[in-house]
């Protein structure tokens, strides 16, 4: 189920990527460059930090939707998609943290 909300969501996005910006949320923030794209992820980092340590589970959960969302605009911006990280977390999957970290080139 939740991928298929991933792919969903990957696929409008793609969809409205080079739509009007007067009339979609995803072509403006296009439309505005790169910049304004990380813009809004610190902006939405930063908002999941507070509700966590506000204590509210539904604001941590909604914070960290946008968050989630403004990230895959990103991947789509360099032409990646959800699937490019769900395919790297299952090649951590049963690496320790430390292994996988220790294995990182550069």
């Amino acid at each position: 189920m939740s991928n298929d909300i991933l792919q969903r969501l990957t696929e409008t996005i793609a969809a409205r990527k080079h739509g009007e910006p007067t009339t979609s949320y995803v072509a403006k923030l296009f439309s505005k460059g790169e910049d304004a794209i990380l813009k809004k992820i610190g902006e939405e980092a930063t908002e999941v930090v507070l509700a966590a340590k506000g204590g509210d589970n539904a604001n941590l959960v909604y914070e960290t939707a946008d968050l989630w969302f403004h990230c895959m605009v990103l991947l789509a911006q360099h032409g990646l998609r959800a699937d490019d990280v769900l395919n790297e977390l299952a090649r951590r999957e049963g690496l320790s943290g430390i292994e996988e970290k220790a294995n990182r080139k550069g």
